[in-house]
């Protein structure tokens, strides 16, 4: 009998252990729902034109679909994404360059079609370069008045009697054209196709030694084998706003979302504001991927095994 009234009550406490467990998972369940939003629905992230880019939005992709998210990418121009973000086409981009955005970026901040979640931590400078041994072939460099004299040692075919200046890609901007306009230089920007372009140009020149001047920003894995230096614009002033004849605005890499992304998926918009990532490992990470021929997804992987700790406490506060 006692064995028989023992054997009662365990079977008992097991029967209403598992229905206060179920009521929880329910419970449970039911909040993360609410939290995690329309699952259902991918989030379509902008994917543009560079090793880097890839990766940070990667990285946000695969920590998404770990929080129970579809994700969708989706390439996008860098000056069009802001369109499809405003429009609602798109719904977020995640290394959006500061000196690199359009009046259609403003606007959209503005009437709050987009909306910006803050920094997402890569250290940063833009401007134009040159491989160090250039300084022999232009004295008075760093300083940009010695390319007043110099115009004729970076001249090209295509921009005789002016020198050539290599400017990032035609969508990307004119921020090396209004410069050498600003600072009345006897130059041409030349925009180059694309970042592998930029980085050819980089290595082409350096293995020959020739001259080369060119836009780039850091990081960037080609700048640990190369060595530069960059070009001393004059200083920043409220009047250079407009006229340009000043150094480039250094730039802070942010993230954006469309307007109501925190209503659709209010976990996915609370992980993305945490969401950070370290410029020296982005630069290690691209050299893996652009020199070593490692693909991507490996890439990324071996930073979620690396950093477990660190996603997993933006999705558990996310999730709060």
């Amino acid at each position: 009998m006692k064995g028989r009234g023992l054997g009662l009550g365990v079977f008992m406490s097991l029967v209403a252990g598992a229905a206060s467990l179920l009521a929880v998972a329910t419970n449970i369940r039911d909040a993360a729902s609410a939290e995690l939003g329309d699952v259902a629905r991918p989030i379509k992230l902008a994917i543009n034109e560079w090793t880097g880019q890839h990766l940070t939005t990667h990285i946000a992709g695969r920590i998404l679909e770990k929080m129970g998210y579809k994700v969708e990418y989706v390439t996008a121009g860098y000056i069009a994404q802001h369109i499809a973000i405003a429009d609602g086409s798109l719904d977020a981009s995640l290394e959006v360059w500061s000196s690199q955005v359009s009046d259609v970026y403003h606007h959209g901040i503005q009437s709050g079609k987009i909306v910006d979640l803050g920094s997402v931590g890569l250290e940063t400078r833009e401007g134009w370069l040159y491989p160090k041994y250039v300084e022999a072939m232009c004295p008075g460099l760093p300083d940009w008045t010695a390319l007043k004299s110099c115009a004729a040692k970076f001249a090209t075919p295509e921009t005789f009697p002016n020198g050539r200046i290599v400017a990032y890609p035609a969508e990307w901007g004119t921020r090396t054209a209004d410069r050498i306009a600003g600072l009345a230089l006897p130059y041409k920007a030349v925009p180059a196709g694309s970042e592998g372009a930029l980085i050819a140009e980089l290595k082409g020149a350096a293995a020959a030694q020739k001259p080369l001047i060119m836009e780039f920003w850091s990081p960037h894995w080609v700048l640990a084998e190369v060595e530069v230096e960059w070009v001393n614009l004059p200083p920043r002033t409220p009047e250079c706003e407009e006229t340009h004849a000043c150094e480039f605005p250094q730039p802070i890499v942010t993230k954006e979302v469309r307007a109501g992304f925190d209503a659709t998926w209010p976990a996915a918009f609370e992980l993305l504001k945490q969401y950070k990532l370290d410029a020296g490992e982005q630069m290690r990470m691209v050299l893996e991927i652009d020199q070593k021929g490692r693909s991507l997804e490996t890439v990324v992987s071996d930073w979620l095994e690396k950093h477990e700790a660190t996603w997993k406490g933006w999705i558990e506060a996310a999730r709060r």
